[in-house]
């Protein structure tokens, strides 16, 4: 059998989709504050959301995931709710719907909700600098790099950035900044040298250390993914008076009922906490072995600094409940966290034509305020409609959501490493494929 083959979940779609038929009830859900209603009546097919469940819980039989979990809500209902597998695989415990999942990036989509809400707050323009609230951000330079006419070796030179970096400009991730920094002439990151990536500091020291460094490119000219969400808690602290947990608490999760997401597992709930994974690549079978880096207690305590970019975990329930939030234009069952028109302007490509560095972007592919925007499925190949936005997480854990569609989606993993692996891409796909109406 070749490696990447989806035979081995083949076996199981029969007695699952006979399962699924004979049952003619709704989807259950362990989750009592979560309601699941018939597929049909929101325009899937069970027969073929049974799909999902046949190709993960195969891969699952394989030993290629431990476990996972995902939902789908259409028109504002839930349709499918269902775990595969288990949150460890070793103890074989099976995986709980409430289980908690580091989201990883998956948290800048959060940071930016609590960007537009300040941003409602206030009016100010989102082309404003961040140096308005940062100065550490203001008149920062550029590394440049070109090659000595006379010995042929490459030479860097810092020059003056073409102007400051702007809140769209960090919303957007072409604010010059990256993740591992740009790099001095002697081939040495910026950030390490300076600390920047420190987790023994909080938002304000972080800010005033990647102020000190130079940037990779001049703002607005280049797609570049990296700390600008980072950046942006610390500019929400700045603007609120809040530290940043306290205003995602009390803005974002209180009102929203997100009672387990957070930058850390609250007390007591230690146990729910979804073992991490990593690809075995000494078998190279494609199968997975428990993580040691990074440790799996790492989300247990309290930390210094509260990433916006990439700290958070959360739980399948909790996190539907922010991006059906954004899929009913802002609004909730208690209010209106959003307009229907900062709503738009999240989802709304904003980086044209500009050079994108890196992969995350494919063909048809524009970017939001922290989402991907699906400008033209035809140019990518996959399912979904024009406008649909999204993101993921390190670990495997992907949303989406598609007004077209009236549709909304979470799948939860926890591999990491990820790159490669398209667990994510297939439950999307399944998920569309379902739709009949």
């Amino acid at each position: 059998m070749k490696r990447g083959m989806l035979s081995p979940w083949r076996p199981a779609i029969a007695a699952l989709l006979a399962l699924t038929l004979a049952a003619a009830t709704p989807l259950a859900a362990a989750d009592p504050e979560v309601t699941v209603s018939k597929p049909e009546q929101v325009g899937l097919s069970a027969e073929r959301l049974a799909r999902i469940d046949a190709a993960m819980n195969g891969y699952v039989e394989a030993g290629k995931i431990a476990g996972a979990t995902g939902l789908i809500a259409r028109r504002g209902e839930i349709a499918y709710f269902n775990t595969y597998g288990y949150r460890d695989l070793e103890t074989k415990e099976p995986m709980p719907k409430d289980a908690l999942f580091r989201i990883y990036s998956m948290s800048k989509a959060v940071t930016g909700v609590a960007v537009m809400i300040l941003h409602e707050k206030y009016g100010f323009p989102l082309r404003t600098p961040a140096s308005r609230w940062i100065p550490a951000l203001g008149d920062l330079e550029v590394t440049e790099w070109s090659v000595d006419p006379g010995t042929g070796d490459p030479r860097m030179e810092l020059v003056p950035a073409n102007r400051d970096m702007t809140v769209q400009d960090l919303l957007t991730h072409t604010a010059g900044i990256s993740y591992g920094g740009p790099r001095n002439a002697q081939g040495r990151s910026f950030y390490t040298e300076l600390g920047v990536n420190s987790r023994d500091q909080n938002l304000e020291e972080f800010v005033e250390k990647l102020g000190q460094s130079p940037l990779h490119d001049h703002p607005g000219t280049v797609f570049r993914y990296g700390l600008s969400m980072d950046v942006l808690g610390r500019l929400v602290e700045v603007i609120s008076g809040q530290t940043f947990d306290v205003f995602l608490e009390e803005e974002i999760f209180k009102p929203l009922g997100m009672k387990d997401t957070a930058f850390y597992v609250r007390p007591g709930t230690e146990d729910r906490l979804a073992v991490l994974y990593t690809p075995d690549r000494e078998a190279g079978d494609g199968t997975v072995k428990r993580s040691t880096a990074p440790p799996q207690d790492s989300y247990l305590e309290k930390p210094k600094i509260f990433y916006g970019g990439a700290g958070l975990v959360s739980t399948t329930t909790d996190y539907y409940r922010m991006i059906q939030m954004l899929l009913d234009g802002g609004r909730y069952d208690g209010g209106q966290m959003l307009s229907p028109k900062s709503v738009k302007l999240l989802s709304s490509d904003h980086i044209g034509d500009i050079p994108r560095a890196g992969r995350l972007l494919g063909p048809g592919d524009g970017f939001g305020l922290t989402f991907r925007v699906n400008e033209h499925p035809g140019h990518n190949g996959a399912l979904g409609s024009p406008g649909d936005y999204s993101w993921g997480g390190a670990a495997g854990t992907r949303f989406w959501i598609d007004p077209d569609e009236e549709m909304v989606a979470v799948f939860m993993i926890q591999i990491l490493p990820h790159g490669g692996l398209t667990y994510g891409t297939e439950f999307r796909n399944l998920a569309y494929q379902a739709i009949i109406d």
